[in-house]
């Protein structure tokens, strides 16, 4: 057995091993429970409201602490979960079986985990470098065995703890290389090496960070065969590697197998804990949330009334858990159409979490919940009542970081956004002029962000009549989007949209305006596709522009085009 040098901030000490646990999974990278925006069917419009992006949204509803938390819990738990948090009770199938020398695998595992751990602490108090040297010492030294002929578990141990490590100090683009090298070792190895299929594991998470979906799967595969082999078909430790599996899946659009793979982890849980297991949490939103993607909010709701369920036998009624999970399933009661229900649901959820103090009134996820309640409440004609709330947003907003912060520019666009509708635009001025002001005190006069209260203002403006002024806003937003961006990218397209607008009704030349209209349509191509449903409104008016100009032959390709794809998107749902 070769010796391996595993080596720390504080010390370098040789151990010689004979077999190596993998005690150490990486941070929550990847949200497997994502919050869709509100959709509701047969809506006659649409009115968008700037949510912040929660990406802690999972990590609150889960029945095992988020990452972060884990590292506040200390000695409460070890582990720490990758992409997927395991259920309580097999969290560790390499914990479980075939240790042959018990003390040399507890002293290389207590080296890796504290070698994970110290790299995690300082990539949080901001020493990223020290990190790196670290963990860029520790790369050395599994290469230096390589080099001398020492290919073995124990190298594909460490080179798995480095890879994790440099992803939880944000360096993607040195995992790849690591992983290629842990590949190699991998594939010279059998089945039968003890705790192959954790490092699987984490190869597959790993992968699906890089958005390498292939070899993600590729490496949940192995890992699922062999834990069925170690473990049997029926096994509880298969729910991680099959939960991965089954977002990759669902990430690539192989929906049907994503399912397939969801509904296992479900039978095998429900097989073993029963059918009001907390366990069960994760794999039903998970399918959820695919339902949702995929328009099935039948299927949804069922998955997301499930939680309702179990959270309230297990917690009771008033939970903050129990608010959550109606929150998802009011996600899905809009996706039915069922709009009433839907406000309800999200009422109540609100309610709940306020009550039950498990959320600041300024946290991001409840913030998140009140602008979408606004929002369908527009949808459905109750403008008054979701103007109430987004109030309710800015002046939370307000008494926790000040009538000056940045932050509070999406609210004031958003009530903006709600007086537009009802016709009150001196108002919506007002408030864009506002927002626009703190924005520009904030990041200066050519920040890119300044862009969307401006480009709300010059619609604003045009509504009022005002299409000089409207004008050169447009024309600025243009300008600082086309230096942020590109001149091709999709923030530039709205711009323009804006744009052909005002100097439509100004009157300017219409062979210009077309030109603008064809850029609009590139890079809508580009970015939707050919056959995409947001080319047809652009089509249309390239259409008309040409039947004014006389361009005969043109406008027929053009219109026999927008005629196929309007009879594409007949039966399909209007947003």
């Amino acid at each position: 057995m070769s010796t391996f040098l595993l080596l720390s901030s504080q010390s370098s000490t040789s151990h010689r091993v004979s077999e190596i646990c993998l005690c150490v999974q990486s941070l929550q990278l990847q949200k497997s429970i994502t919050c869709p925006s509100v959709c509701l069917q047969k809506q006659k419009y649409n009115i968008k409201l700037y949510a912040v992006p929660v990406g802690a949204f999972s990590c609150r509803f889960a029945p095992t602490p988020s990452a972060s938390n884990r590292a506040d819990l200390g000695g409460q738990r070890k582990h720490v979960s990758y992409a997927f948090t395991a259920p309580n009770g097999y969290q560790r199938p390499d914990l479980m079986h075939n240790r042959t020398d018990g003390n040399s695998m507890i002293e290389f595992e207590v080296q890796l985990e504290e070698l994970f751990n110290e790299v995690r602490m300082m990539a949080m108090s901001g020493r990223k470098n020290d990190a790196v040297e670290l963990l860029q010492a520790n790369y050395e030294a599994v290469k230096e065995q390589m080099e001398s002929g020492a290919i073995g578990i124990e190298q594909a141990a460490v080179l798995d703890i480095v890879a994790l490590g440099y992803i939880t100090v944000g360096d993607l683009k040195f995992v790849a290389s690591v992983l290629d090298i842990l590949n190699k070792v991998v594939d010279s190895l059998e089945d039968s090496e003890p705790f192959l299929d954790s490092v699987f594991l984490h190869m597959g998470s790993m992968y699906s960070t890089l958005k390498k979906f292939e070899k993600s799967m590729s490496a949940y595969k192995r890992a699922i065969d062999i834990i069925e082999k170690k473990s049997g078909e029926d096994s509880t430790f298969l729910i991680t590697p099959i939960l991965g599996m089954a977002k990759v899946l669902g990430i690539i659009g192989r929906t049907a197998k994503a399912v397939e793979f969801y509904h296992r982890a479900i039978s095998l849980l429900e097989s073993t804990r029963g059918f009001e297991n907390e366990d069960l949490v994760i794999p039903l939103f998970g399918l959820g949330n695919l339902m949702l993607k995929e328009g099935k909010g039948k299927d949804a709701e069922t998955c997301f009334a499930g939680i309702v369920d179990i959270y309230k036998k297990l917690y009771g009624e008033k939970d903050g858990k129990v608010g959550m999970a109606m929150y998802s399933l009011a996600n899905a009661k809009c996706a039915r159409g069922e709009a009433d229900e839907a406000v309800t649901l999200y009422r109540r959820a609100l309610h709940i979490i306020k009550d039950s103090n498990d959320m600041a009134l300024d946290d991001s996820v409840m913030e998140k919940m009140r602008i979408e309640l606004a929002e369908l409440l527009h949808v459905v004609g109750r403008g008054s009542e979701g103007r109430e709330i987004l109030e309710e947003c800015l002046l939370i907003n307000e008494r926790s970081k000040g009538k000056e912060h940045p932050s509070s520019v999406k609210h004031l666009v958003n009530l903006a956004a709600s007086y537009s509708r009802s016709k009150n635009y001196a108002e919506a001025e007002r408030l864009l002029r506002i927002g626009l002001d703190v924005m520009i005190k904030a990041v200066g006069p050519d920040d890119q962000s300044i862009t969307v209260p401006m480009l709300n203002l010059a619609v604003t403006l045009y509504n009022l009549k005002q299409d000089d002024n409207a004008e050169q806003l447009a024309l600025e937003v243009l300008r600082i989007r086309e230096s942020a961006f590109g001149k091709d990218s999709l923030p530039v397209g709205e711009a323009l949209d804006c744009l052909v607008s005002i100097q439509s009704r100004l009157g300017k030349d219409e062979n210009e305006l077309l030109k603008l209209l064809k850029r609009i349509l590139r890079i809508q191509e580009r970015e939707f596709g050919h056959d995409g449903k947001e080319v047809i409104d652009t089509l249309k008016k390239i259409v008309f522009y040409m039947e004014k100009l006389g361009m005969k032959d043109e406008k027929f390709l053009l219109q026999k085009r927008l005629s196929m794809l309007r009879m594409k998107f007949k039966n399909q749902m209007q947003y």
